[in-house]
């Protein structure tokens, strides 16, 4: 299999891609982006117009790929694409270290791309921009991010397409009990699990292992800490091919964050920073929890700013319905050392200390999510904010402060948040609100199976 400079399999450098191409290994590049729902849009391009005209100039798609709802329509109420401005083109252009092959897919390569305005300015309210902008404040400092994402799903027997035609009612999970760390009912799923870890691996990630979860036919697959862009990008590889593997076994597998009133689907996100130098400046020897004062004023942004940023970790109607006492999801804003019932869980030591963020479900845009935690993270260190101590025992009844509960709350908190505004822009922060808001009138206009349930005849 070729491979590119950084000798991670599946990965390619331009001239791997040309020889490949030469040779009719691959015939497809897909150049994509990440789109506000955390979707992987884009195109597939012939590879000889790849190499001949798209390497160096990239391809153009229509603005409103970053002004639809969930179900592709476009509407109103954003500055970058409407009816008025003409709707017109931005431009993907590739960023050839995320260059790979796809193994599930024939003779396809992929690679993510940055937008641009048709007149060469970056479009800053797309996803992998945000993240980028908070990761060149990093730089300034002298300082990079790692980072990991904990992506849950849950498998079904069904395919896609059968699931669509009923209404997603009356699925079957690929187990029928909780099969946390089981091997047999997980075993099951082998043939799916498998070909979703070695497409991921031929692909260029690094998976580390899967186990089962909670839930009916819930699996977690994790893969290595990387360099915070890397993670996003590799995030949105994952979750695509995982959707399109499983369609090719002929079953469906949901990232939502609550499926069912069983345990949701999560988005763990561990993070650190890093010196440039490659120095492990989140770590002290000296400090009695082994953390670095700026690793303390780290956590204590995440405190200050976690309720006004919640809308980038939880950016979806759906996304509130995790947030239940007692259900590993958290509901607190509190940290602790190695506690799983606060939002902000401290572990491991030297270059692996680090924070994980536990409030992100598997709906989550991770490159917002990250932007968010970096952008809280730096409030908390500029402005020098003391650490309270670690909570111990039960944040659930400990009276912590509470994250928002519903995406109107979230919205309302991030519309108010000066830091997100200082972070990211008005022009970040206003089309994200409308997004919210454009969910939020979307929801509050339908008629719900459980409003028929209760009011057909009772009511």
């Amino acid at each position: 299999m070729a491979t590119g400079s950084n000798s991670r399999p599946g990965m390619l450098s331009q001239t791997d891609l040309e020889r490949l191409i030469a040779d009719d290994a691959v015939d497809t590049v897909i150049v994509g982006f990440t789109d506000m729902q955390g979707r992987l849009v884009g195109k597939r391009i012939s590879a000889r117009l790849f190499a001949d005209d798209v390497a160096a100039h990239g391809a153009e798609c229509c603005n409103y790929l970053l002004s639809v709802d969930v179900d592709m329509n476009t509407v109103d109420g954003y500055t970058i694409s409407s009816w008025d401005t003409g709707y017109g083109d931005m431009v993907m252009t590739p960023d050839f270290s995320t260059l790979r092959l796809l193994p599930w897919q024939p003779a396809t390569a992929l690679v993510m791309a940055d937008l641009s305005w048709t007149d060469g300015r970056p479009v800053k309210q797309a996803p992998r921009s945000i993240l980028q902008a908070q990761l060149d404040r990093l730089a300034d400092r002298g300082m990079t991010s790692v980072a990991a994402t904990e992506l849950e799903f849950i498998v079904f027997d069904d395919s896609y397409r059968a699931a669509w035609a009923a209404g997603y009612r009356g699925l079957t999970p690929a187990t029928d009990y909780n099969i946390d760390y089981a091997m047999v009912a997980s075993t099951r799923m082998e043939p799916l699990l498998r070909d979703i870890r070695r497409g991921m691996e031929g692909a260029g990630l690094y998976c580390e292992g899967v186990k089962g979860e909670c839930n009916f036919g819930q699996q977690e697959i994790g893969f290595r800490y990387d360099d915070a862009l890397v993670t996003c990008d590799n995030h949105t590889i994952y979750k695509n091919g995982a959707k399109e593997i499983a369609d090719q076994h002929g079953k469906s597998l949901t990232f939502m964050a609550k499926y069912d009133e069983r345990e949701g689907n999560s988005c763990h996100i561990h993070i650190s920073f890093r010196g440039t130098d490659g120095s492990a400046v989140f770590s002290d020897d000296s400090d009695p929890l082994g953390m670095s004062p700026m690793f303390r004023s780290f956590i204590a942004g995440q405190l200050a700013t976690m309720r006004e940023l919640t809308l980038f970790f939880a950016p979806n109607i759906n996304s509130y319905k995790r947030f239940v006492d007692g259900s590993f999801a958290p509901t607190a804003v509190a940290w602790g050392m190695d506690n799983r019932t606060c939002s902000l869980r401290v572990v491991g030591h030297g270059h692996g200390m680090r924070m994980e963020c536990r409030a992100p479900g598997g709906d989550v845009n991770q490159y917002l999510a990250v932007a968010a935690l970096i952008a809280g993270g730096l409030h908390g260190i500029d402005e020098g904010l003391e650490l309270p101590d670690a909570l111990e025992g039960n944040a659930y009844t400990s009276g912590a402060e509470r994250l928002p509960t519903t995406l109107a709350e979230a919205a309302a908190l991030f519309e108010g948040s000066t830091v997100a505004r200082e972070a990211f822009g008005d022009d970040v922060v206003d089309h994200y609100l409308n997004n919210a808001r454009v969910e939020l009138k979307a929801f509050n206009s339908a008629v719900t199976d459980w409003e028929r349930r209760r009011g057909f005849e009772r009511l």
